[in-house]
């Protein structure tokens, strides 16, 4: 069984430093020496899991393989390393404390007073080590969320500070810390790091390397001062530079010597070589496309660029597979009606209506739809975006004029969406939906079929709500192609127009499996059908 090396990376100043880019930057670089890698995210709310969390509060919810409701750096995770998550990726102090109080129910503890040390984090380390223990990995890197300081976070540094005596040369800690130019005395501060640095300390942790977020290059004496007033060697000060996009950061890295210093803290030697040509391949497209092209992003949070992270990630990679930059204009949907959509629409070669949940904005989505079905634009509708494109069709279509589903409109008389029915008996709202990766069986002359190269796909589901398949017969003597079935429940994974050049709505979520890797083939069909729309419409 292989020795697993854990590796930390912590957060300091503030948020949004960009740990889980630094944390999928080091797995990308060990991958690329030969080294296989698990990356996993700690995070302090009480919350189980994301999956109630309002995207105002956390971003975009992530949903693994196996069904789990995640934080959105597992998407980070999986793109950089094209390595699967799961349940094990993500754990929460909800979680952490929901096992320990049901173990305590049981009597496990016998009859222990059960308190935050050692219970709770005996706990915590059962779960960072839960990878290594697979013997699949040769390094784990263990991202705690939050900041150093936060109430949330310490028993997850505590338990930090016990693995780290525990495993001694086996474990590495990485503090992630800030260093902000202030452009009236026109200079780096180092003292936001210290004080840092010195706040980990405190609670135990003596960090290994820093890596400092900065909008302007650190010099050979900042680096210095850094290393001296925080009890690492200077090669350990690395800096982490504003980068053009979130996939230079590994090269940046590298270039920095981040992998190089771990690999000296662990007492390890480095293989010489290092094979990521295809990662520098893909970075040579991204920063030089030979065409670019705009597409209507709609949805009711896209003033939050986290809240649809990885459908913004998705259509870079199908960008980047067909040469495009793919410019993305985000249109609110609460503000589309009839009459102004052909003007917030105007420009676009392509129409993208987000997942969502709850009636807010979905007449605005369903206006959006019928300008795409009605002007031939090319169209991809996700899960609530697939929902709104069939009440759309059905009301201008059918001539139904009362469709809807049944989540906005109980009462409807024709919920050509309706609620799944092994929802229909369901109380509690954590963890419930249809979640995780299903088969999905593609007709064999739908363009999904062509786009994929094979009818059996698995794609993963975050939803309640289904298309109705008392409607079916009609939506396809009216020219919609159920071109994707669930082979066991014959639920309906995907519509496409047979009168229209190209507009697919899918049930699942392909923006969950779309990496840098293997970029997903509805996005790159769909960015090369924007393009082809762009050339005929130039002409």
């Amino acid at each position: 069984m292989k020795k697993t090396k854990y590796i930390f990376v912590t957060g300091g100043v503030t948020s949004s430093l960009g740990k889980g880019i630094i944390a999928s930057s080091l797995a990308k670089l060990l991958q690329g020496r030969g080294f296989s890698v698990a990356n996993q995210k700690l995070d302090p709310y009480i919350n189980v899991d994301p999956g109630t969390l309002n995207p105002y509060e956390h971003g975009e919810c992530y949903v693994t393989e196996d069904g789990a409701e995640t934080d959105l750096d597992l998407g980070h995770y999986e793109r950089f390393s094209g390595t699967p998550t799961s349940q094990a990726n993500n754990v929460t102090t909800g979680r952490i404390y929901q096992s320990v109080i049901n173990k305590e129910r049981k009597g496990e503890y016998l009859g222990s007073t059960v308190q935050v040390v050692p219970h709770i984090t005996d706990e915590i380390k059962r779960c960072i080590q839960l990878l290594g223990h697979t013997g699949k990995y040769d390094f784990v890197i263990t991202e705690i969320g939050g900041v150093v300081g936060d109430i949330e976070s310490l028993p997850f540094i505590e338990a930090i500070r016990q693995l780290k005596w525990e495993l001694g040369v086996d474990c590495v800690n990485i503090h992630l810390t800030l260093v902000p130019f202030l452009s009236a005395a026109q200079e780096l501060k180092t003292k936001p790091t210290q004080h840092s640095v010195k706040e980990l300390q405190e609670q135990g942790v003596q960090p290994d390397i820093i890596v400092c977020r900065c909008e302007k290059h650190l010099t050979e004496s900042i680096k210095a001062k850094i290393a001296l007033f925080c009890n690492v060697a200077k090669t350990a000060v690395i800096e982490c530079i504003d980068a053009p996009s979130i996939y230079d950061v590994p090269m940046l890295m590298m270039a920095e010597g981040l992998d190089k210093e771990v690999f000296r803290i662990l007492n390890m030697e480095m293989p010489k070589d290092i094979h990521i040509e295809q990662w520098q391949n893909f970075l040579h497209h991204l920063h030089n496309p030979k065409k670019d092209v705009t597409v209507a992003l709609v949805g009711k949070y896209v003033e939050l660029t986290d809240a649809y992270k990885s459908i913004r990630e998705a259509l870079i990679h199908g960008g980047v597979a067909n040469e495009t930059k793919v410019r993305i204009k985000t249109i609110h949907s609460e503000t589309i009606t009839r009459e102004n959509a052909a003007e917030l629409l105007a420009g676009v070669s392509g129409i993208l209506v987000a997942p969502g949940f709850g009636s807010r904005g979905v007449e605005g989505k369903i206006n959006a739809i019928e300008y795409a079905r009605t002007n031939n634009v090319p169209f991809l509708g996700i899960c609530l975006g697939m929902q709104c494109s069939v009440i759309e069709f059905a009301r201008n279509v059918l001539g139904l004029k009362d469709a809807n589903s049944r989540e906005m409109d109980m009462d409807t008389k024709n919920p050509v969406i309706d609620i799944m029915s092994e929802q229909k008996t369901i109380v509690n709202m954590g963890h419930t939906m249809r979640l995780g990766a299903y088969p999905c069986h593609l007709a064999a002359d739908s363009k999904l079929a062509a786009m994929y190269g094979t009818q059996e796909i698995s794609e993963r589901h975050r939803h309640r709500y289904e298309f109705n398949n008392s409607y079916m017969s009609e939506f396809e003597k009216h020219g919609v192609k159920m071109a994707g079935i669930n082979p066991t429940t014959q639920l309906v994974e995907a519509v496409e127009y047979t009168n229209h050049p190209w507009f697919i709505g899918v049930q699942y979520h392909p923006e969950y499996k779309s990496t840098v890797a293997n970029p997903h083939p509805l996005f790159v069909g769909f960015v090369k059908a924007m393009l082809k729309y762009q050339e005929e419409n130039k002409k």
